[in-house]
């Protein structure tokens, strides 16, 4: 220490004022580097966070014309007619072309079937449970879907479900 303290003393004025400044121009950079700097990069990913949450929001608020119209074409909750529920699935189960792969129906409960599908084309299930929902207003409660040896076929337990049945 008495060395550096001995250096010190030998440097002219000026040379320990242009020292002096330089290592506290290191410090500020230092402070900036270690402590700052990762704080405004913090701010910056909140900010882009933000900016890309508010260009979400705009585009959900672009859309509600369009989802607000295609609920206007939905059927309401359609009044369930005198047809009961185990007739409407298989019916519509044989029109989907899903006849052979309906291999059984179980009544659970009041408004409530359970279905069983074996060996059935996932695309023809797909569009006989939007059928069923859109048209006679059942919904699916439960479904357990697996796939099997065929690729595009399914095996699939369902809970099909009409409301104010």
């Amino acid at each position: 220490m008495q060395k550096l303290n001995d250096w010190w003393f030998s440097l002219q004025p000026r040379e320990r004022w242009l020292i002096s400044g330089g290592a506290v121009l290191l410090a500020v950079v230092a402070l900036y580097t270690f402590a700052l700097a990762p704080f405004y990069a913090a701010v910056d990913a909140q900010a882009e966070r933000i900016a890309r949450k508010e260009t979400d929001l705009a585009w959900l608020r672009s859309a509600v014309p369009q989802v607000q119209a295609l609920a206007a074409r939905q059927p309401a909750a359609a009044v369930p007619g005198d047809e009961s529920l185990v007739v409407l699935v298989d019916r519509t189960a044989r029109e989907s072309g899903l006849s052979t792969a309906l291999t059984g129906q179980t009544p659970a409960g009041q408004s409530a079937i359970r279905v069983r599908l074996e060996s059935a084309a996932f695309d023809a299930m797909l569009q006989w449970l939007g059928t069923l929902q859109q048209a006679h207003a059942v919904s699916v409660e439960s479904a357990t879907i697996d796939r099997t040896a065929k690729p595009g076929l399914v095996d699939a337990s369902l809970v099909l479900n009409r409301a104010g049945g």
